[in-house]
């Protein structure tokens, strides 16, 4: 898809399609206005790659985003070490997750230093565009896993912005949800009006959520915890941690 050449754009928001950054970027519009943002979306050979992006175009829809940029990072799948590009990787399956279970080890659904190739395509997207603020879904909840979800990976690359762009450019990155557990991201997307029935976080299904992968298992307490029901489950479908 050829990116928007608007210069009138203010922020780049990274969406997955996932939950979290469905409600970065309620977030980043409802500060800077859709018509002011511009919705960046990288695939990158993951097993659900087709399901996110149809949950991107369709989050983009729903709030009338016309500035869009979609980039294949086939990198990713070459590199293999992860789970969700390695089809020689099983993706872990479990009937529960835990409070703090992956506090001492990185699971194999981590895709090394993936957030660094996001972050670089939205900072090049930005300074050509204009826009001051790139947004990420990034929640330091994850950080004990996903080391590239680690406030101070934001801070250094901050700087890594400063460095290396032109003197003039001022791009600021912007982690709304950063320091929110999973339950209030989804009680800040419910207050904002989020369009959660449009997400998908399943690791490795592309039509019904697995309701077995970390990702499924964490969003389905996220629910709970929050005591709403998932929207993308069929009705009559209870979520449970």
């Amino acid at each position: 898809m050829p990116a928007s050449n608007a210069q009138n754009v203010k922020a780049v928001v990274l969406l997955s399609g996932g939950m979290d950054s469905c409600v970065c970027a309620a977030i980043a519009i409802q500060a800077h206005g859709a018509e002011h943002v511009a919705l960046l979306h990288a695939g990158y050979g993951q097993r659900t790659q087709k399901r996110e992006r149809q949950a991107f175009e369709s989050i983009a829809d729903f709030y009338h985003v016309q500035h869009r940029l979609v980039v294949q990072l086939d990198h990713f799948r070459a590199i293999g070490g992860s789970a969700l590009t390695d089809g020689n990787i099983a993706v872990p399956e479990r009937q529960h997750i835990s409070e703090g279970s992956a506090a001492n080890e990185i699971p194999v659904t981590y895709v090394p230093f993936r957030n660094a190739h996001f972050l670089s395509v939205a900072v090049s997207w930005a300074e050509a565009i204009g826009a001051s603020s790139i947004y990420i879904g990034a929640v330091a909840e994850d950080s004990s896993g996903y080391p590239d979800c680690r406030p101070e990976y934001y801070r250094v690359f901050q700087e890594l912005i400063r460095v290396g762009t032109r003197p003039k450019t001022h791009i600021e990155i912007a982690t709304p949800v950063i320091a929110l557990k999973k339950s209030e991201i989804i009680r800040k997307g419910i207050e904002l009006g989020a369009p959660l029935h449009l997400t998908w976080s399943c690791y490795q299904s592309e039509d019904v959520p697995c309701r077995v992968c970390d990702s499924c298992l964490l969003r389905a307490r996220a629910f709970a915890e929050a005591g709403a029901s998932d929207p993308i489950l069929p009705r009559g479908v209870a979520t449970h941690s």
